[in-house]
């Protein structure tokens, strides 16, 4: 059999904490892909830190000033040389900003596809929330 694709990145950054970081993680590691976790100084010890290849750690507990701060996220993708962010999901993960800026470091965010997947998920939630207001 011919051998296997190369991974689609040589290192990927999950841009949020606990179980949901924890899944992406393993799914990277089963696929070949090193890891970058972010962190917050009250989740140095945390599953997702000790489960990453690398961990950094982007701030105090306060997850405005960690998981939400775009510049400490972007700061550690560049730091790290991740080719590839996955913001999970709540916190940066429909944050068109986060994605727009993501776009412009020329590194692939995913799972929803860059600032035009945001964009749609967020009109889909408004139309929802008209919806139930009828």
């Amino acid at each position: 059999p011919p051998p296997p694709p190369p991974p689609p990145f040589r290192k990927i950054l999950i841009a949020n904490r606990g179980e949901i970081a924890c899944r992406v993680l393993r799914t990277a590691r089963a696929h070949g892909i090193p890891t970058v976790a972010i962190y917050s100084t009250a989740d140095v010890k945390s599953a997702h830190v000790s489960l990453a290849d690398e961990a950094v750690c982007i701030g105090p507990p306060a997850s405005s000033e960690s998981y939400l701060d775009i510049d400490k996220v972007c700061r550690a993708i560049e730091e790290t040389g991740a080719e590839g962010v996955h913001p999970g999901y709540g916190f940066l993960s429909e944050n068109a900003r986060f994605a727009e800026r993501v776009e412009a470091m020329e590194v692939n965010e995913g799972p929803h596809g860059g600032p035009t997947g945001v964009e749609t998920n967020e009109e889909k939630k408004k139309e929802k929330e008209k919806e139930k207001e009828k």
